[in-house]
């Protein structure tokens, strides 16, 4: 009998079995904090590529020039006793059955780890049509880089974070690029007005041109033709018009969604079903620091939300439950420390046209904005204050009003606005008593 098939007869395991949906950051990273959080039972992790698990942020980057040839995570799987499955899809789970379905059979389980993560939006029209890319994963940016190699014609659709870097990418590989925005500028959707204006020049200066206000009509091998009637020659088209929730196979699993298609978890990453928990893009939290529930597609949620979910599960420990039985709680167990409730400080960073952009925190309900530095030198930085409390923190080219203010959102601090609002004084010393 295989070490696999003895894991799963119910009357020899001894041990709960942790089976994880995704194999990007979010599902790795649950797995790894298991075994450094002491749990020692089965850790199956299931991903839909063939490639070893790796990480996404050098995909627009040095794995699109040609500098990487991948960004596996340096992780030994097998000394740490996690299980690999991959090319392996999810399709389906019963929680009542606690078996996940997947297209190699069904899987089961004691307890669950949702870490699907999210899926690009595609261009409506656009599928089947030839040069039309998404740049999401490895086998992605590997048919984009003869693209970048041979220095195409590329049309960028959407100005958001993912455009911006890959038409830097582009620029750098000598690419005529022209970025095509529907919203009339970049970054409509992350950031108000007033701060993104001075972000439009920066495409112009790396050469790049964007057009803003245009809708895509159609696209055409060779050519995206505007609403407005424009052709825009294109060897190649990246679209990149933002991301949701990979869910859609949890459509009938009786697991409460939420907003964009999330699953909707609690503050110890639970989602509404017994011994299933949620983790990275594919969720969503309740945040008390804002008072709202927050989904976050950046890689800073996905490194830090499986803490506290490898904390819970491991926090449980023991054999497997009862049939029916539901397991957890977010309180320790006797003798141990409370497991505090998943409440981070949203941040990401992108870097795009010789920019290093960094973001903190959650500026939907501010009412004051203070710039420090003006927007046309190299470096600058915005705050957010809610109530003379600081909310958020955009820096550009400014690493230490990032770290300082990412610090003093985590402590809620009130900031005097004259002192904040002076990029010679240091952020930390803008604090009231």
């Amino acid at each position: 009998m295989s070490e696999q098939q003895r894991a799963e007869r119910p009357d020899e395991r001894t041990e709960r079995r942790v089976v994880i949906a995704g194999a990007g950051m979010a599902g790795v990273q649950t797995a790894v904090a298991l075994r450094e959080q002491g749990f020692t039972g089965p850790v199956t992790l299931i991903g839909a590529e063939p490639h070893r698990p790796y990480d996404r942020p050098p995909l627009s980057k040095a794995v699109l020039l040609g500098k990487a040839e991948e960004s596996a995570f340096d992780i030994d799987f097998e000394g740490l006793g996690i299980a690999l499955r991959l090319g392996c899809e999810v399709t389906g789970v019963r929680t009542g059955a606690h078996e996940l379905d997947t297209s190699a059979g069904p899987v089961p389980y004691d307890v669950l780890v949702l870490a699907t993560g999210a899926e690009p939006v595609a261009l409506p029209g656009s599928d089947g049509v030839p040069g039309v890319h998404l740049l999401r994963t490895l086998d992605d940016a590997a048919r984009l880089r003869p693209v970048l190699a041979a220095g195409h014609a590329v049309v960028v659709v959407g100005a958001g974070w993912i455009g911006a870097e890959f038409a830097t990418a582009a620029r750098a590989a000598g690419c005529a690029v022209t970025v095509v925005e529907a919203a009339d500028r970049p970054l409509a959707g992350a950031l108000p007005a007033e701060v993104t204006a001075p972000m439009a020049a920066w495409y112009e200066e790396s050469g790049a041109r964007l057009l803003t206000g245009a809708r895509v009509a159609r696209v055409e091998p060779g050519a995206v033709v505007l609403a407005d009637g424009r052709t825009l020659p294109a060897d190649a088209v990246v679209v990149g018009i933002g991301a949701r929730p990979a869910t859609g196979w949890l459509a009938d699993s009786g697991i409460a969604l939420g907003p964009e298609g999330s699953v909707t978890a609690d503050a110890a990453l639970r989602t509404s079903q017994p011994d299933v928990y949620a983790v990275g893009d594919c969720a969503s939290f309740p945040s008390a620091r804002y008072g709202t529930r927050l989904v976050v597609h950046h890689w800073d949620n996905a490194l830090q939300g499986p803490r506290t979910a490898a904390a819970h599960i491991a926090e449980q420990g023991g054999a497997p439950a009862a049939d029916g039985a539901e397991q957890g709680g977010a309180q320790a167990a006797d003798g141990a420390a409370e497991i505090p409730p998943y409440d981070p400080v949203p941040y990401f960073w992108s870097e795009q046209f010789g920019r290093f952009v960094q973001y903190a925190g959650h500026h939907a309900d501010a009412d004051t904005l203070l710039w420090r530095g003006d927007p046309a030198d190299p470096a600058w930085s915005v705050c957010w204050l809610r109530g003379g409390v600081l909310a958020a923190v955009l820096a550009v080219g400014r690493p230490r009003d990032l770290a300082q203010g990412r610090r003093l959102i985590e402590a809620g601090a009130r900031l005097d606005t004259e002192r904040a609002g002076d990029p010679s004084v240091p952020l930390k010393s803008a604090v009231l008593p």
